[in-house]
């Protein structure tokens, strides 16, 4: 099944595309592969998804904020690139946690992201290889991530 089906099967509401936050673009197209600037947690109202995982964010809210930042990322896909359905597969992902220093279940915050992607892609080329790791994020926003994606050819 196609990545755009997947979407509407899921039920699945993309929040607006945010604009860039700095000067770089949200996406870009180097010979086969799709690379996606970091993404935050994006509501479909555009607001963000702010606080700290440990501290006034638990663990559960923070794997849900991941998730809506692949919702992001998705909005952002569609609007700077276009079809979803030219995407192959996941390829890499980073993904940030706002985090205390003392928490360290950063893999199963950013599993919330994983787990779309493979819902989304296939459980086959929607999981790539990954990095979760804490720090602090711009404006307090909970989860950021980036990707790489491989393009159909």
């Amino acid at each position: 099944m196609k990545a755009s089906e997947r979407i509407k099967e899921l039920g699945l509401i993309l929040p607006p595309a945010p604009p860039p936050a700095g000067l770089y673009k949200p996406v870009l197209v180097v010979d086969n592969f799709l690379y996606v600037s970091g993404q935050g947690c994006l509501r479909t109202d555009g607001s963000l998804i702010v606080g700290r995982v440990g501290d006034n964010l638990t663990m559960e809210e923070g794997k849900a904020a991941a998730r809506q930042t692949a919702l992001t990322m998705l909005a952002t896909i569609t609007t700077h690139f276009g079809d979803v359905d030219r995407i192959k597969r996941l390829v890499k992902s980073l993904g940030m946690v706002n985090c205390t220093p003392d928490f360290g279940d950063h893999p199963l915050v950013i599993n919330g992201y994983s787990e779309l992607m493979a819902d989304v892609f296939g459980s086959e080329n929607g999981v790539g290889v990954r990095s979760a790791v804490g720090m602090m994020l711009p404006g307090g926003i909970a989860v950021e991530i980036e990707a790489m994606f491989e393009l159909h050819k």
